[in-house]
């Protein structure tokens, strides 16, 4: 037997750690040859290969990115790329996929699962956003990396008298600030799910000076204030419709200033949350669900995305897996309001 596997989207700590547990698990346990298939879904579209042995994942387990590349292209997209890929797979006789990614990847992965194509998902995105999984691996290096920053920032916040406006990943879910700002002790935590008052910032914010205390707020990308709208870095958008988002935390911080008379930076943390080596927590959940992709392929039950549920690994449908992204809930939101101000 032969499979492909190829890693889609924005890039995650942890990639590398899936697509070694394929490989070994592949041709150590099954005897397969696995194939890798370059930069995402053009890889297969336009027949970017790339066989993988045991020597080409002896090494990569605590790198970041990806060795196989990656990228936002959409097959849908593009005149005749869904027969392209059945052409690719038939000239390379592979028999079944493994695509790695989050929400727009395994949308893609659901659709090809319907067109007749053999296809197991994996989880990824520091956002933590997709529902039928409880984590997903990438988001514990990301909350890591970002409260680092936080927990640095604050030193040089206090020693210079001036709030800190941080700005994590996020565009329609909250997680990455929500955890973050909790493990940091941010005085103000600002995510997609609730659009926010600037007033009751503001306020939060003077109370911390009063105190003489440094202010540190933590905000999302996709941020809002109320009434307002997201924040846009440009009009661009990508293969599945995306905007691109980035200057809340810019915005956010000439207004502090402005409004209070204090000086305020802004910090944007950007791709630093998605690069470095995974942490142990992210490359174990990595390596797990890569051994369990192995197995589903190897029974057949394509269509389906591996999954966290507590500490076990379960199976659920692509389609339950792409249905709904997992938000903050209110409930959770209401914990961390509690340190506000």
């Amino acid at each position: 037997m032969r499979i492909g596997v190829l890693t889609g989207g924005g890039d995650c700590p942890g990639l590398n750690a899936v697509i070694r547990a394929v490989v070994r698990k592949g041709i150590e346990a099954h005897g397969w040859e696995v194939i890798g298939f370059r930069n995402g879904w053009q890889g297969p579209v336009e027949g970017l290969v790339k066989p993988i042995g045991l020597d080409d994942v002896e090494d990569i387990l605590t790198r970041g990115g990806t060795i196989l590349g990656s990228s936002r292209t959409n097959p849908y997209k593009i005149d005749g790329g869904v027969d392209r890929i059945r052409q690719t797979l038939a000239e390379h006789q592979i028999d079944a996929l493994v695509a790695i990614g989050g929400e727009d990847t395994l949308g893609v992965a659901k659709r090809l699962t319907d067109d007749g194509i053999g296809v197991v998902g994996v989880p990824k995105t520091i956002d933590n956003d997709l529902g039928a999984t409880d984590y997903t691996f990438g988001f514990d290096t990301a909350v890591h990396i970002a409260t680092e920053a936080i927990d640095r920032l604050r030193t040089t916040a206090e020693s210079h008298h001036r709030a800190l406006v941080v700005e994590v990943m996020g565009r329609h879910a909250g997680w990455i600030a929500l955890h973050s700002g909790l493990a940091g002790g941010a005085n103000v935590i600002l995510v997609p799910e609730k659009p926010f008052s600037i007033d009751r910032v503001v306020d939060w914010v003077r109370s911390r000076f009063e105190r003489e205390y440094a202010p540190i707020i933590v905000v999302a990308e996709g941020a809002m204030p109320e009434g307002g709208a997201e924040v846009l870095a440009t009009g661009e958008k990508d293969a599945f419709g995306h905007v691109r988002l980035g200057g809340v935390g810019t915005w956010l911080a000439d207004e502090i200033a402005q409004r209070t008379g204090k000086e305020s930076r802004a910090v944007v943390l950007g791709h630093v949350q998605r690069g470095g080596t995974p942490t142990a927590y992210d490359r174990v959940l990595a390596t797990r669900f890569g051994l369990h992709a192995v197995d589903a392929v190897h029974e057949g039950d394509f269509g389906v995305m591996v999954a966290l549920r507590g500490t076990d690994i379960v199976r659920v449908k692509l389609s339950e897996a792409t249905a709904e992204l997992k938000t903050v809930p209110a409930e959770r939101y209401a914990e961390a309001e509690v340190f506000f101000g």
